[in-house]
């Protein structure tokens, strides 16, 4: 067939798929933390792994890829949000808009809806340092992970984290 690319993929484009695979979700979830659109999130992924493929087509170091993704997924994801800002487009994404998986009655369906507006207004109250320590510890990030793709130290992730957990229980128990 005219137009097929027949060859077979080289290392480092199967090293970036299987990343990609690995990391496409829980990245995308991160950078709904910035408030971004789906379709923005998704940018930002594209941008993310083509930067990938160019810092290892370069032989550029391997140490600790995982962190160096979501390092730049942070920087895109940021960048994005603050043109949106500026650009005073209003984006409604929110990690908490996914329906509930089970309701088994209307009242408690109701208490559900309650505890998740109360939880959410909490989360989105909560200063962006807190909210992107949260997002990314809930990806399955360590401290040491979190503070580097951060740029803070452990002792700042730890006490965001603190923080931020403590202003949750809170508002649960309200």
């Amino acid at each position: 067939m005219r137009g097929v690319d027949h060859r077979a993929a080289s290392p480092v484009e199967e090293e970036v798929i299987g990343l990609f695979d690995d990391l496409r979700a829980p990245l995308f979830r991160y950078a709904l933390a910035f408030r971004l659109s789906s379709h923005d999130c998704e940018d930002v992924i594209q941008e993310v792994f083509l930067a990938l493929f160019q810092h290892l087509e370069r032989g550029r170091s391997r140490r600790n890829l995982r962190g160096w993704i979501f390092r730049v997924a942070h920087n895109f994801a940021l960048k994005k949000a603050n043109s949106n800002r500026r650009n005073q487009q209003k984006q409604d994404a929110s990690p908490f808009d996914e329906p509930a998986d089970y309701a088994p009655n209307a009242e408690e369906q109701l208490v559900w809806n309650e505890r998740r507006l109360r939880l959410l207004s909490v989360f989105d109250a909560l200063p962006d340092g807190d909210r992107y320590c949260l997002r990314l510890r809930a990806e399955g990030l360590s401290y040491r992970e979190i503070a580097e793709v951060l740029d803070i130290s452990i002792g700042s992730v730890s006490e965001y984290l603190t923080r931020s957990l403590a202003r949750l229980a809170r508002a649960d128990r309200r």
